[in-house]
């Protein structure tokens, strides 16, 4: 097991100072924390840091990987048994040193400015979380930035994940979030649900009295899924989780959380009633994937990406939907 002793700098000057501790729960991805701590590494950023790597029971281990960052970075290792990824960020912020962690998921890799952009927001108006956006670095597949252009367009999400336009309240997300100690502390962190954890956490900060902003200058890349029908098993499970959100929260549902179920429905009634002659319904349904093609080619200059972020965007909605009616036959009132 790898260990330092962990010393931070202390220099308030005229601006708040975080001492930040990086959480990075990792389960049998080796190759993808390398990338991630390369960019720990090129961060800009000109104070001292800790990163706590938790590796959740892997059978394919990322201690050799941490290992060449011990002259770098200053780092912990820690394996424990295989409870999910919600207990392993929670198992790293109790043993964190810092009074502000950050999470991050082990698919991340960060532009050089991360976290000197984290410091600066909260030092111009500090909340006890925040979240920040994620981006198609250039070196993903098309497939990626595909999935990245569907999990973030305002056509396919209405932005709710990091489109700061379009939001109220914004509800961060484990892929990249920060806590502060104290409300880590107060919460519990994250709860034991496998979808929706961070949302989940998000609400009970709020019920604490803690605050939450978007960040926006504080976006990842973020590589997600490599093929459709692993994209599909993740947003079925996000799928799952809103009812039961619904259930904990009851103020917090809205009628928006049945439209993937209803586009994924009237999509195959569209289909139907165009064997019979009828073409109006598919004709609406051809518009608005035109449009998403249009909108992807826009933002990623790429016709491959582009008609990817077709059938993306499609398995979205029918794996958020299926999972969504689902759970609301399911879960307990």
């Amino acid at each position: 097991m790898i260990f330092f002793d962990v010393y931070f700098f202390n220099n308030f000057e005229d601006r708040l100072l975080l001492n930040f501790s990086i959480i990075i729960p990792v389960y049998n991805r080796p190759q993808e924390i390398n990338a991630l701590l390369e960019s720990l590494v090129l961060q800009d950023f000109s104070e001292d840091f800790e990163v706590l790597i938790i590796e959740d029971g892997s059978e394919h281990s990322s201690e050799k990987i941490v290992e060449k960052y011990t002259d770098q970075l200053r780092i912990h290792y820690h394996f424990k048994e295989n409870t999910g990824a919600g207990d392993s960020r929670n198992f790293g912020m109790q043993k964190a040193s810092g009074d502000y962690c950050i999470i991050l998921d082990s698919d991340i890799i960060l532009p050089k400015q991360y976290l000197s952009e984290v410091q600066k927001a909260l030092s111009d108006n500090f909340t006890d979380a925040f979240g920040g956006p994620d981006a198609a670095h250039q070196s993903f597949t098309s497939l990626q930035k595909a999935i990245n252009y569907s999990m973030t367009s305002l056509l396919t999400t209405g932005g709710i994940r990091g489109k700061k336009k379009s939001v109220g309240k914004f509800q961060p997300r484990s892929f990249n979030f920060g806590i502060s100690k104290k409300a880590f502390e107060k919460t519990q962190g994250f709860s034991t649900m496998k979808n929706g954890e961070d949302i989940d956490l998000s609400l009970r900060l709020w019920e604490n009295g803690f605050e939450t902003q978007l960040i926006e200058t504080a976006f990842v890349y973020h590589k997600r899924r490599s093929n459709l029908m692993h994209f599909f098993e993740q947003t079925y499970g996000f799928g799952t989780a809103r009812p039961v959100l619904n259930a904990r929260y009851p103020q917090t549902a809205k009628w928006i959380y049945w439209f993937p179920s209803i586009w994924s429905f009237g999509l195959l009634l569209s289909v139907w009633v165009a064997l019979l002659g009828q073409f109006v319904l598919i004709d609406c349904y051809a518009v608005y994937l035109a449009l998403i093609f249009s909108d992807s080619f826009v933002q990623n200059k790429n016709i491959h990406v582009a008609f990817l972020s077709i059938f993306t965007s499609m398995t979205q909605f029918f794996g958020y939907g299926l999972g969504f009616l689902t759970a609301q036959f399911s879960v307990k009132k």
